[in-house]
């Protein structure tokens, strides 16, 4: 088992995480450049590095247990770092056991089927932790901001009512109820990030040519609804968390301590998960000790 230090796990989730059946409101019930007494830069990547290696340890666990999965949902305002806590969070898994699914606009396929379709497809099978970069939230997040995609979704006239939201709430709490009795565990992490910090790293995708793919002028277009996706995310926080599937909010204006709680987030699922290496039964001790045996016998 590990000899690594888990103690600061719990201690640094406790803040982040949502209780369930309380009402949030965005942007003044949680600080976007929090960091929670870790002040120096370098402390905090000494913090990450044992996050990831709890994270390759318990990934390996999790594999050869092959009864758990781990599904990862990203959420947060463009700017907020959600490619990045990917790449630096789980830089020490093996690639084998992690799937990335990013999530667009839909296609005309994807329109075709409800709107957890497309999701279910990309879960995670046993023993494999799968990362949702958006989710199944955005049809209660760029949706609500935006209503006039429910046209392209084909909906019967009764489901378009003035409920929709809270029907879709209700929804989704249910199907991540299904997952989590069906062995997937679920981490909801959304990266806090403030309206001025999405600025300044715009400003920088601008005016550095190595960045200028990562922007769009749609993305500035999208700032003058901060205020309705802020309304969002507060509703979607209120009546989303819950016991089997909390969320979590990390403050991401200092992206590497943002980092840092989403590793301590999924590392604190595993540890709660505890996966096991499979203990070999009498039969089979004794094949790998005829294997041994075969194994030491000079070749002639």
């Amino acid at each position: 088992m590990s000899n690594l230090d888990v103690r600061w796990v719990s201690g640094l989730v406790g803040p982040l995480r949502v209780a369930p059946g309380s009402e949030v409101r965005l942007p003044g019930d949680f600080d976007p450049g929090a960091r929670f007494g870790v002040r120096k830069k370098k402390d905090g990547a000494r913090l990450l590095t044992q996050g990831v290696e709890l994270l390759a340890e318990y990934q390996q666990r999790l594999a050869a247990q092959d009864t758990y999965a781990v599904l990862v949902v990203l959420q947060g305002m463009d700017a907020s770092g959600k490619d990045g806590t990917i790449r630096h969070v789980m830089s020490g898994v093996n690639p084998q056991g992690v799937h990335v699914s990013s999530f667009k606009v839909p296609s005309a396929e994807e329109l075709g089927h409800d709107y957890l379709w497309r999701l279910a497809r990309r879960l995670p099978a046993r023993g494999e932790i799968g990362i949702f970069n958006r989710s199944h939230y955005e049809e209660v997040l760029a949706v609500r901001v935006h209503p006039e995609n429910l046209d392209r979704e084909k909906l019967p006239p009764e489901s378009r009512g003035h409920d929709v939201w809270q029907r879709r709430f209700r929804e989704i709490n249910n199907w991540e109820r299904y997952l989590t009795d069906n062995g997937i565990r679920l981490v909801k992490l959304f990266l806090n990030v403030s309206k001025e910090k999405q600025r300044d790293r715009f400003l920088q995708r601008i005016d550095r040519p190595e960045k200028n793919w990562k922007f769009s002028a749609a993305d500035a277009r999208e700032r003058q609804y901060w205020d309705e996706y802020q309304h969002a995310y507060s509703q979607v926080l209120t009546h989303t968390s819950t016991e089997h599937a909390p969320w979590h909010v990390l403050p991401a204006d200092h992206k590497w301590f943002s980092r840092i709680c989403a590793a301590a987030a999924i590392a604190q699922t595993l540890i709660d998960i505890d996966p096991r290496y499979p203990v070999s039964d009498a039969a089979t001790r004794q094949e790998l000790q005829q294997a041994r045996a075969e194994l030491e016998t000079p070749v002639a």
